[in-house]
């Protein structure tokens, strides 16, 4: 493992800073088996609360095999193990922020789903970089595979802090993204977070990011407003708005990204 590049060093006020954070609580594990009819509220309220207060949590008892997920876990580090002029081939950039997604872009007409692999190998210098700078996601949710190094941390809503997620074997990692927040008039959160990286070990992850097709209008939802909560926010196209943030993404911080903010209703 040689010297950090230059390019993965984040500003001074941007850098982790590695402290124990007395916390009694975490983000929520919600179970997803159900038996009967009452089991079925209590998750949908146990998701909803969580959804108001951290914008996160994970769930178990999912449904979807193990087994399913070690094969693309498997393939995922085969890809990520081949030579580096053979991942340059699919490599993000301004121009084709997807990678190698664009080649199927064809054959998903109506909406922008798409899955990602990330790797962070391990960081001489943890304590300069990160994996992932603090964000927020666009869509309307995400659905996150981690292995058990961890690294995953999310602003907390009430205070900021930055607090991390326990890897917990066979759970997904669920997040609100911008979307939904938006069509529930900022009663759900749209965390936050971002990625530490570790000094030993490298670290795999597999989002799964739900989004809406290209040319959806979003709003809050029309049931959820009234005189005693008007909407917060102005109509914008979720298209527009996911070419924005893609090409704002490869600006650094010359290019200011787009975010639901700039849709707030005045008051």
């Amino acid at each position: 493992m040689g010297e950090i590049d230059p390019a993965f060093i984040q500003e001074t006020e941007y850098r982790p800073v590695f402290k124990t954070i007395e916390a009694d609580e975490e983000i929520p594990l919600i179970d997803l088996s159900v038996s009967t009819p009452s089991d079925t509220k209590e998750v949908v309220s146990k998701i909803g609360e969580a959804s108001k207060k951290w914008g996160f949590f994970q769930v178990i008892n999912h449904g979807v095999p193990l087994e399913l997920r070690q094969k693309i876990e498997k393939v995922a580090k085969e890809f990520f193990d081949q030579p580096m002029e053979e991942k340059r081939k699919v490599k993000r950039d301004e121009l084709h922020p997807m990678g190698y997604h664009d080649g199927l872009n064809g054959y998903f007409k109506d909406q922008i789903s798409f899955a990602r692999f990330n790797h962070y190998p391990p960081c001489p210098a943890p304590h300069l970089a990160l994996g992932v700078g603090r964000h927020k996601d666009g869509g309307a949710l995400t659905i996150l595979s981690q292995d058990d190094v961890g690294g995953l941390q999310i602003g907390r809503r009430s205070d900021g802090e930055w607090i991390p997620v326990k890897p917990i074997p066979d759970a997904f990692i669920i997040n609100i993204g911008n979307c939904m927040q938006v069509w529930s008039n900022d009663l759900y959160w749209s965390a936050e977070h971002r990625v530490v990286v570790n000094s030993q070990r490298e670290r795999l992850s597999i989002p799964f990011f739900f989004f809406p097709s290209h040319y959806v209008d979003i709003k809050p939802l029309d049931e959820l407003i009234n005189e005693q909560n008007p909407a917060k926010y102005k109509e914008f196209n979720w298209g527009k708005f996911f070419a924005s943030r893609n090409r704002s993404d490869y600006k650094k911080r010359e290019r200011e990204n787009i975010q639901i903010d700039h849709f707030k209703a005045s008051e």
